[in-house]
């Protein structure tokens, strides 16, 4: 029997051993984990929980095999910190995810080119900086590598050229410079990457020509995404060998010369985009190219030529742009029969004659764009339910022409509103705040949510029902998600031609959570790209928001513990009814005090600091709950924007107005008196061409200013294209007038006379018809009759606007306003912030200016391509000499805004262009 006790503990031991020998992970690669934990302050909760980081309490997103690491997958954890060096030592690691770190920063360490047996490196959304080190071309495996949308610098090392197994290569949106390495002498390049297929090398600060050498017929690239760089020189030939090609941008470049004629052998080729470049030549013939859904050549400088047959002839084109162009001439009615054409954006030509869309309009036609042109008539068929824009046409100055106001209108938009997911079986009331509601359960829930962009969609419209759902299908179903539970909401195409979406994910079974292996799981798959969206989007990648994983919960506590809780939340519930009892008596005393101190007002105390209620003319008091229900509780669907004062909101009173309305952060909150001396200043300034108050907000500790909507949004935002709205030349005279008109009353009609502080292109909105007005007076100064001359002030305004003089002696003055104004005119000729790249507006022009080049003034190489494609820029001369007349270094020597207002009429007058009434109220 004792035999039998022993040989039973023995054998006991025996096993024990086996299994702890068996599942325990090489010390090494323990040490290593470790390594890389401590210099995380936020790691997953089961590092460091157990000894062994693949045992039977295994370290979340770590992978062993025959007790060797061979995958980190942490995607969407929330780490923070840096990467150790250390990483270098897991000799077997064949995958590591770090995505969707945002903060997960430091330089990427040079020993991960030790990793030898990596095929999969994706750190796609976190903040790497410095240089990709030169070590990642010693990878022999590497075929998956995402670096995209960190802040890597420095130059593409050539040595990535090693990488013969790559077949995805995203460093796209980082900070990269420098040319495109080739290999010379036996060297190595990126033109030795025969099996890449993804070249994203978009939004960065690459420069330098693209070489001819970079491509061969033996390449497999299927996508070029080299968009948004510095690129100069010409497309080369050889990119129309490369057969396999499926998308290629090359927009937003300085890329100049003729299109290779070669180009239209890319029979495969889905999307080109060539936009906002310097192309020259005759507009490309893509002639057999029939597999084109997607074609945008607008903003070049090709030669004049009416609408080619291309055009109609191509059989899968689904949206055509060309803004900007020099097309001339008439379109043909066939071109709107095409059965695939979704979309036709021709801005800014000079089309002209009968618009004659011909009686088989497509049924897929959903915009058709022609603003700014010349068209003087049209006819359309009363079978066209789609967008018509013809805005800036002569057909629209004709008001006795019927539906003109119809197709006229300058803020036009699509007519299907962009696509939502449908919540219109749920009746619940609003969420917890971080909660969403499941368009499958109708539960609350915590969505794993983000953004998708999609680099080259094959279509524009974002109403496109059947796409959207066709991608929240696809979700669903290669995510391993219950049916339904995909939401969608808010696609849109961004400046840089992407079409972004916002998507939340929901956990299934009515949880309100996902786990943390789903979270690393989904993360995974949309960063590797093993999801794969319906082809017609094309192209993306994923950046996803922070997860809001619950408290992870201690283990079971002991008896005494537990005691101590139940005393502690006792006393705690006794001082909570107490707190509970002392808020309610203070809150009637605080209604008494209201209603004593007399209606909206009350928030102003009767004592001499606060002055008792302002004197409004014009303006309203508004109570907190008016404003919280006019935005809908403030949703973060209604903000307009973000700036030093606070949040604006978008705000739909019960009339129907339209409000903005501007809500006062915490350390932006002014004491009672000043609040209410701004307010009495707004008031009281009444111009067409400022901003108006419509009210304000001064109660529950809120500071609000409800202000005009303006729908054309702002200046800065329309000379970047970010608005959607084509400024041309005339109109940015127009806008130039307007702006200059508001300024003058203020210097010279208001009382006292009001110097604004930060006159910049941000600070000019605009309304739907294009009038501008001069917004946000929150840095603007009175001028008393005894101050006339000057005003000693701590110098506010905006960095290159501000007006030399003023900053280095703190002396305000009218003229001030008047620098920064002619910084704004020198905008509406560049189109560029005041300062870019390291390069300020006026100093530029300065240097440039010459005045016997009559057409340019020596300004040509700044000039915003959209208008430099114009026939006649008028008066472009003189606004030149203004705008550098205001931006002289001595105050003195600039005109007085009233002159500036003369002037600019004059140009108009003398152009025969239409400005509005040259009085200044």
């Amino acid at each position: 029997m004792g035999f039998v006790v022993v040989a039973l503990a023995v054998g006991v031991v025996l096993a024990a051993c086996v299994r702890a020998c068996h599942g325990m992970t090489d010390s090494q690669d323990t040490s290593v984990l470790r390594a890389l934990m401590d210099q995380w302050h936020n790691a997953p909760p089961t590092w460091g929980q157990s000894d062994d980081p693949c045992g039977d309490s295994p370290w979340e997103g770590v992978t062993c095999d025959n007790n060797k690491v061979i995958s980190i997958k942490l995607s969407t954890m929330g780490i923070k910190g840096i990467l150790a060096a250390d990483i270098g030592q897991l000799s077997d690691l064949q995958s590591l995810d770090l995505s969707f770190n945002k903060d997960l920063s430091g330089v990427l360490t040079p020993n991960i080119g030790n990793l030898k047996q990596l095929t999969t490196l994706i750190l796609a959304g976190c903040s790497f900086h410095g240089t990709i080190p030169d070590e990642l071309g010693s990878l022999p495996k590497l075929s998956y590598m995402a670096l995209n949308s960190n802040q890597f610098s420095g130059k593409i090392p050539a040595s990535l050229g090693n990488l013969s197994s790559l077949y995805w290569f995203d460093i796209a949106d980082n900070q990269m410079s420098g040319p495109l390495p080739i290999s010379t002498s036996g060297g190595m390049g990126l033109d030795k990457l025969l099996k890449t297929k993804h070249f994203h090398f978009n939004k960065n600060q690459l420069s330098g020509p693209i070489p001819d050498a970079l491509f061969s017929p033996e390449m497999t690239l299927i996508h070029l995404l080299l968009d948004g760089n510095k690129f100069t020189g010409s497309i080369p030939d050889s990119l129309g060998l490369v057969s396999t090609l499926e998308v290629v941008r090359l927009d937003r470049n300085s890329l100049s010369g003729p299109v290779p004629s070669n180009l239209k052998n890319l029979t495969k080729v889905n999307e080109l985009n060539l936009a906002n470049n310097q192309l020259t030549g005759t507009l490309p013939d893509l002639t057999g190219m029939d597999a084109l859904n997607y074609v945008d050549l607008s903003n070049n400088t090709f030669d004049p030529s009416p609408c080619p047959a291309w055009f109609w002839r191509l059989p899968q084109l689904s949206a055509l742009i060309i803004q900007a162009g020099r097309l001339y001439g008439t379109v043909s009615p066939r071109l709107f029969s095409d059965a695939q054409l979704n979309q036709l954006i021709l801005d800014g030509n000079a089309l002209n004659g009968t618009l004659d869309m011909g009686r088989s309009i497509s049924s897929e036609l959903s915009l058709v764009s022609l603003k700014d042109n010349e068209f003087s008539s049209f006819i359309v068929t009363s079978s066209y339910n789609g967008t018509l824009a013809l805005a800036g046409n002569p057909v629209c100055e004709q008001a006795r022409l019927p539906n003109t106001a119809a197709y006229c209108n300058l803020t036009q938009r699509a007519a299907a509103a962009p696509y939502s997911t449908s919540l219109v079986k749920c009746f619940s009331g609003p969420c917890p705040a971080g909660q969403s509601l499941s368009p499958q359960s109708c539960a609350c829930a915590f969505p794993y949510q983000g953004v998708m962009y999609f680099r080259a969609p094959f279509f524009r419209d974002v109403g496109n029902g059947t796409a959207f759902q066709a991608l929240e299908s696809m979700l669903w179903t290669k995510l391993a998600l219950t049916p339904g539970s995909v939401f969608l909401q808010d696609p849109l195409f961004d400046s840089d031609s992407y079409m972004e979406v916002q998507v939340k994910l929901f956990p299934s079974g009515g949880s309100a959570y996902f786990n943390r292996s789903e979270v690393m799981r989904i993360g995974f798959d949309l960063s590797n790209q093993t999801f794969k969206p319906p082809k017609e989007f094309g192209p993306y990648y994923f950046i996803a928001s922070p997860y809001p994983f619950p408290e992870s919960r201690s283990p079971s506590k002991s008896k005494g513990v537990i005691i101590g809780i139940a005393v502690g939340c006792g006393v705690l519930l006794v001082a909570l009814a107490a707190a509970a009892v002392y808020a309610v008596v203070q809150r009637r005393r605080a209604q008494k005090a209201k209603a004593e101190l007399g209606g909206p007002f009350a928030s102003w105390a009767r004592s001499e600091e606060r002055g008792g209620a302002p004197r409004l003319k014009g303006a309203r008091w508004f109570s907190y709950e008016e404003l919280k229900r006019s935005t809908n509780n403030f949703a973060e669907v209604n903000e307009l924007g973000y700036g030093g004062y606070g949040k604006v909101y978008r705000g739909m009173l019960p009339t129907g107005q339209s409000i903005a309305i501007k809500r006062a952060q915490q350390g932006s909150m002014q004491g009672g008196h000043e609040f209410k001396t701004e307010i009495e200043l707004l008031s009281r300034v009444h111009h067409k061409n400022l901003v108006g108050l419509v009210g304000f907000c001064f109660e529950q500790g809120e500071q609000m200013l409800v202000y005009e909507f303006m729908p054309g949004g702002t200046l800065r935002d329309s000379l970047s294209g970010k608005s959607g709205l084509h400024l041309d030349w005339k109109k940015r005279l127009r806008v130039a007038l307007g702006a200059a008109r508001g300024l003058a009353y203020l210097h010279e009609l208001a009382d006292p006379p009001i110097i604004h502080r930060d006159v910049k292109s941000s600070n000019i909105l605009m309304d739907e018809h294009l009038t501008a007005k001069v917004a946000d007076f929150g840095l603007s100064k009175l001028v008393s009759d005894s101050e006339r001359g000057h005003v000693s002030t701590q110098v506010k305004g905006t960095l290159g606007y501000l007006d030399p003089e003023y900053y280095m002696s703190q002396q305000l003055t009218e003229k001030s306003d008047v620098y920064s104004f002619g910084v704004v005119m020198l905008e509406l000729i560049v189109a560029k912030q005041p300062i870019e790249k390291g390069k300020y507006v006026v100093r530029e022009a300065k240097r440039l200016f010459d005045a016997s080049d009559a057409e340019f003034c020596g300004l040509r190489g700044m000039v915003d391509a959209r208008i430099m494609n114009t026939n006649h820029l008028a008066a472009f001369g003189k606004f030149v000499q203004l705008a550098l007349r205001c931006v002289d270094e001595v105050a003195t020597a600039r005109p007085s805004m009233s002159e500036v207002v003369k002037e600019i009429e004059v140009m108009l007058q003398g152009e025969g262009l239409r400005g509005s009434s040259p009085s200044l109220q």
